[in-house]
């Protein structure tokens, strides 16, 4: 089935949100709606909509002026079987200790290793960014390195593959959170996938307010593979459910933003830590001093 895509970009996230509740009430109506900071640091938001018929140019044109928007983009899609291209061109993925898989790779997955099962209809946080990458070779170092936490959270989780990896390392409960009840629906699909459901514990919310997630506090490890913006907001309230000692694995941060992350961090009483780049991103791990 052919489908149409409408993209756009805005100068603030409230404008992006705007529109972005304004698209769900356009007529054709999208199939999906999204508003998302721009990774390339310009602090641009870009707001996107999907259609199963072409969509009405001029109707868009006028939104877009009414939202302060730039001219939407409109491109047709050709008709594409997406999760068998995502199986053909996605290959499992190594971390250290940890083996990234879709169910069409079960038989690859050698021993000893932690298989951590996420399907290719998910594709993102499977493990091929370079953030979870970062964030699962982190995880992977401080095993090593004898780290054993009690208490962990993955905030922005995702498909869940962190702390699906947390779990299946320690064996402990983790608790699970998101902005987003689309993801929270794949991360619990995962989880269930992986046979850990009973052990990662999910909730719809932002950073650590959440009853479930506050019960938990303080935590030894935190994951926040993010965006720079949310993380530097986040940076005071981390720290004040971080125990002592406790770390804080963060990505999501292009290279050139790194800096500023670190100097938050340090600034709500993070040591610097250690820093791993891969590709164009930076995934820190910080201490709680």
């Amino acid at each position: 089935m052919t489908t149409w895509t409408a993209l756009t970009t805005l100068d603030t996230g409230d404008d992006a949100r705007a529109l972005a509740d304004a698209l769900e009430a356009f007529e054709p109506e999208p199939t999906g709606v999204g508003a998302f900071e721009m990774e390339d640091g310009s602090g641009l938001w870009e707001v996107g909509a999907y259609f199963e018929e072409a969509p009405d140019e001029i109707g868009l044109a006028l939104l877009a002026a009414v939202h302060s928007a730039r001219p939407f983009t409109v491109s047709e899609l050709p008709e594409t079987d997406w999760v068998a291209k995502v199986r053909r061109e996605l290959a499992p993925v190594e971390a250290g200790r940890f083996f990234v898989y879709g169910s069409h790779d079960a038989d690859k997955l050698p021993k000893g290793r932690i298989g951590l099962l996420i399907e290719a209809s998910m594709a993102f946080g499977t493990g091929h960014h370079g953030t979870t990458l970062g964030c699962l070779r982190a995880l992977d170092r401080l095993a090593d390195d004898g780290f054993s936490p009690k208490q962990v959270a993955d905030i922005g989780c995702g498909t869940a593959v962190l702390a699906m990896a947390a779990a299946r390392l320690y064996d402990i409960d983790v608790v699970a959170g998101d902005i987003d009840p689309v993801a929270i629906e794949v991360a619990e699909a995962n989880l269930a996938a992986g046979g850990v459901a009973d052990r990662v514990h999910c909730f719809v919310g932002a950073g650590f307010d959440h009853p479930m997630c506050r019960a938990q506090m303080p935590y030894d490890l935190v994951f926040a593979n993010i965006l720079k913006g949310p993380l530097i907001d986040l940076a005071p309230d981390m720290a004040a459910a971080t125990a002592q000692g406790g770390i804080a694995i963060l990505s999501g941060i292009l290279n050139e933003q790194a800096a500023d992350v670190r100097a938050a961090y340090a600034e709500a009483g993070y040591t610097n830590g250690t820093a791993e780049v891969i590709g164009d991103w930076t995934t820190l791990t910080l201490v709680r001093d």
